[in-house]
């Protein structure tokens, strides 16, 4: 079962794994060791210098006990905001893509 561990919708990705990192007490360096990846890509990711990969996201959740799914929203999340940023896009697109994505669904999961 996974950890419930509130976390703060506004939050990025990275400030969450950090959120999560210190809460455990844990330095930099012992997390990056148990999910094997380097210390400077661990510190880059929570200072949201680099994109975590999906497997990254789910040594994440795996360490931390926390829900895998949830982090990859978090992770996701933090695309879509940026993108909407710097096109200076409306929030209003976030319904368009809804549909959108409503649509593709029934075109995929149909083949």
């Amino acid at each position: 079962m996974a950890n419930m561990v509130k976390m703060d919708k506004t939050m990025s990705f990275g400030e969450q794994l950090r959120h999560l990192r210190e809460e455990a007490g844990l330095t930099l360096k012992h997390v990056s060791e148990k999910i094997k990846i380097d210390t400077s890509l661990l510190a880059k990711i929570e200072r949201s210098e680099r994109q975590p990969t999906k497997q990254i996201i789910k040594q994440v959740a795996d360490f931390f006990n926390v829900d895998e799914q949830e982090l990859q929203n978090y992770f996701l999340s933090d695309v879509i905001a940026y993108k909407i940023l710097e096109e200076k896009a409306d929030v209003s697109i976030l319904r368009v893509a809804e549909e959108k994505v409503k649509y593709l669904k029934t075109v995929y999961n149909g083949k």
